[in-house]
């Protein structure tokens, strides 16, 4: 999540768990101790670009580094505090800076990009889906609840902001099962049978979803509208063809620096990726973000040097935003956008 949420959740969960006379100190206890989890994207080299990726939302977000968060935390703020001369016990810190963190990788895993919360045991990257790693109306509904805690110093609208969140989170559950619902009709009508499937929530709402699914080596892409008050509606983007990491390509040694940064690569966008013929060079892309919802043109990628398969691949991005673009997303939000087709239309 962006920066500002990730700080008001790590407030909202210090403050509710704190009483009327430590609410206002918790809740910036707490938005502090919700930041440092994504200190980890510093982990970066000049040389190997992949790094960035392989340490994002790894160690630091794992559950069984929580307490080791809220302790390193809870010591900064004893510190803090008794140099100012107003001392906490850091009996009472403890929980507050740990609940603070454990926000961090819990809310991340919420989102579609992918966090290691069972690091070192697995790298698997949980995704849950359920929300966009950027969500106005889930973060002004937090803020406001602590303001109002702040201001009435009382821990009660942090519990009712926790609450919300919580009530929030589910209702994105039940539209990523709609949106997933909606898919699997739209590939039973074409006769498809899916192997993998994904949807993510676009950019700031849960209204609209980006749908992919894998049938016979080719990626369907395609833009899902789903809510609570009206019928589904989808757009089709097309296809694009799957890269097998597991076959290298010709002439490629397997050994070779790229050859590795291509499956890491791979493991990190979860297999799904494709090779686009691109000027000078082919573009290795991750196939579950774009710009706009049905797009094929991808977000990020690694060029693919088979001219020196030395050096590690360069991580290019593609990202486009200007006022027509957005202007353009903006649109697929309406019901009546002239791109929808209603779910059972051909």
């Amino acid at each position: 999540m962006d920066i500002l949420t990730q700080g008001v959740v790590g407030a909202i969960a210090a403050q509710a768990l704190s009483d009327r006379m430590t609410a206002r100190r918790a809740a910036m206890i707490g938005f502090i101790s919700g930041l440092p989890a994504d200190a980890d994207i510093l982990i970066r080299s000049s040389s190997d670009p992949l790094l960035t990726l392989e340490y994002h939302r790894q160690f630091s977000h794992a559950l069984l580094f929580i307490p080791v968060g809220g302790l390193l935390m809870a010591i900064l703020f004893w510190g803090v505090f008794r140099l100012l001369a107003s001392p906490m016990r850091f009996a009472d810190l403890w929980p507050l800076t740990t609940a603070a963190y454990a926000t961090s990788g819990l809310l991340d895993a919420c989102t579609s990009y992918g966090t290691q919360l069972l690091w070192p045991l697995s790298d698997a990257r949980i995704a849950l889906s359920i929300i966009s790693v950027f969500d106005p109306l889930f973060t002004t509904v937090l803020l406001l609840c602590l303001v109002l805690g702040r201001r009435r110093m009382t821990p009660i609208f942090a519990r009712i902001g926790f609450g919300l969140a919580l009530l929030y989170l589910s209702f994105g559950a039940v539209q990523k099962a709609q949106a997933e619902q909606s898919l699997k009709y739209l590939a039973q009508q074409r006769g498809h049978q899916i192997e993998r499937h994904v949807v993510k929530p676009t950019l700031g709402n849960l209204l609209v979803w980006r749908g992919i699914y894998r049938h016979q080596g080719q990626f369907y892409i395609m833009a899902l509208r789903v809510g609570p008050f009206s019928e589904p509606r989808y757009q089709t983007g097309g296809s694009l063809p799957l890269f097998d990491a597991a076959k290298p390509l010709q002439g490629l040694d397997t050994q070779s620096v790229l050859a590795r940064d291509i499956e890491r690569f791979s493991h990190f966008s979860d297999r799904y990726i494709t090779l686009r013929q691109r000027t000078p060079h082919p573009i290795l892309e991750d196939v579950r973000y774009a710009m706009f919802p049905e797009a094929l043109d991808a977000l990020w990628g690694i060029e693919v040097r088979l001219d020196r398969p030395d050096r590690h691949a360069p991580f290019l991005t593609f990202r486009k935003a200007d006022p027509e673009a957005f202007r353009r997303f903006i649109d697929r939000l309406g019901e009546d956008w002239e791109g929808w087709k209603r779910v059972g239309q051909p």
